[in-house]
């Protein structure tokens, strides 16, 4: 929870519900996560493009811990990239805290360049602001390369 902007700790029920209040409308593009391990599903996250602070298109992603280091964020970064392309997204931005180098290694992985710029977010997992390294991705030529490729 510590590496989440909008998600409050302790998480409440009424966290949850106030969460998929904000639904209502257009929530931009939110999936849910999933590992098929097993024969068993089970939800380990979550990602979206949508917007956050007066930014249209921003990507942000939540996995439990159990699910680090194993693709997912990726494999999911991936598809939803490419949703956004298909709509004609043509810029996405998104960010990592400086201390979790992790997540910046998943944006790179999925073509978004570090912009030069830190902002500051508030956390409120962290009850605090938190200072982010930004990183964008231009999904125009990613569109225009699947539609060569069809």
């Amino acid at each position: 929870m510590r590496n989440l902007s909008r998600a409050p700790w302790p998480y409440t029920l009424a966290d949850a519900e106030a969460f998929i209040g904000t639904w209502a409308g257009d929530p931009g593009l939110t999936f849910l996560i999933f590992a098929h391990d097993r024969g068993r599903c089970e939800l380990i996250g979550g990602i979206g493009i949508g917007p956050l602070e007066g930014v249209p298109h921003m990507l942000g992603y939540w996995l439990t811990p159990a699910a680090w280091g194993r693709g997912y964020a990726t494999e999911a970064g991936r598809a939803v990239l490419d949703s956004a392309a298909t709509l004609g997204i043509g810029r996405v931005v998104a960010g990592h805290y400086v201390d979790n180098p992790a997540s910046g290694a998943v944006l790179r992985r999925l073509g978004f360049v570090a912009t030069g710029t830190c902002s500051t977010i508030r956390s409120l997992g962290r009850g605090m602001t938190v200072e982010t390294i930004d990183y964008a991705i231009d999904l125009s030529d990613r569109h225009n390369a699947r539609r060569l490729a069809a």
